[in-house]
């Protein structure tokens, strides 16, 4: 078993380092590469990639405090479960952004227009201060008293549920905020870029059928045009597969949060880590990818900054 957690922590460092790393370039390259000409999806970048860089740093220091600390009901430990639960719902709410604002640039007609920087600030705002509002309660609600047992098998003296739950008993408004959190930050997400998602693939298989062959005739006269929408699609693609990896991901930890029980099991810690990060490790080489900011040209422009 000691050999098992050994590996679990080497890949546990592994991952962060991969996620940190992804997300700390893909800053740079917005703020280096892109800041002079800076458009509404590169603002929506910044603000998913700095939510998730914030998600991988608190997550690691609140589990490591949960190893430290011997008491169930201190500041601190209720406070970065709030810093962690504000991370992830940042995170959350900025990829439901960037998924409707891919959709729309495929000038579908939607009643949101973020398509200027202004409004693409302000759409930001209003998301980092959602996310504040919705994870602030968790400071505030009082422990439920805890299982001897629960309260080892957590790990530490932080509760392994983030809603402050008994085995046998959950306060009326703890049970309130634990189902409000989930309807809002999990399930409404799940659900819009699920549709969001499958209306994407639907609108680029029927451009891909109507565009290639005006390609294959006018492509000498298209060359530029030709290139633009290959570059365009191939962030929309980038776009449908960040979407994917965010589908898997939450609907994995669904099924953990509703399957399992967070304080009678030991290794819940580990799991929750791995399927809260993993979105937020690996989805910010997929949109710099796909978006053409990690490339050689813009990392050199980075090394020359510094």
């Amino acid at each position: 078993m000691e050999g098992i957690y050994v590996n679990l922590l080497g890949l546990r460092i592994a991952v962060s380092f991969t996620g940190l790393v992804g997300n700390v370039c893909l800053i740079l390259s917005i703020i280096h590469v892109k800041w002079s000409h800076i458009k509404s999806f590169e603002v929506f970048l910044l603000g998913l990639a700095a939510a998730n860089l914030e998600e991988i740093v608190i997550l690691n220091v609140y589990d490591a405090f949960m190893l430290q600390t011997s008491s169930s009901d201190t500041w601190w430990c209720r406070f970065l479960k709030f810093m962690t639960m504000f991370g992830e719902t940042a995170s959350i709410f900025f990829t439901v952004i960037i998924s409707i604002f891919r959709y729309q640039k495929l000038g579908v007609s939607l009643s949101v227009h973020p398509d200027r920087i202004g409004v693409a600030q302000l759409l930001s705002g209003v998301c980092v201060m959602f996310s504040f509002l919705l994870s602030f309660p968790v400071v505030a609600i009082k422990p439920a008293a805890l299982t001897e047992s629960a309260a080892n098998n957590s790990g530490g003296g932080c509760p392994a549920d983030s809603f402050h739950c008994g085995k046998n008993y959950c306060p009326a408004p703890n049970r309130a905020y634990k189902y409000l959190f989930i309807l809002v930050s999990y399930l409404l997400p799940l659900i819009v870029i699920t549709v969001t998602n499958c209306l994407i693939l639907a609108v680029l298989l029927v451009q891909r059928r109507t565009i290639t062959p005006e390609i294959s005739v006018h492509q000498s006269n298209h060359s530029h045009t030709n290139g633009r929408d290959l570059r365009f699609q191939h962030s929309m693609m980038a776009v449908v597969a960040a979407m994917g990896l965010f589908l898997v991901n939450w609907t994995f930890y669904l099924l953990f949060l509703f399957l399992l029980k967070p304080n009678n099991l030991p290794s819940w810690r580990e799991i929750e880590f791995f399927t809260l990060t993993s979105y937020s490790c690996f989805s910010p080489y997929v949109y710099g990818i796909g978006h053409n900011l990690f490339s050689l040209e813009n990392f050199k422009i980075i090394r020359n900054k510094f």
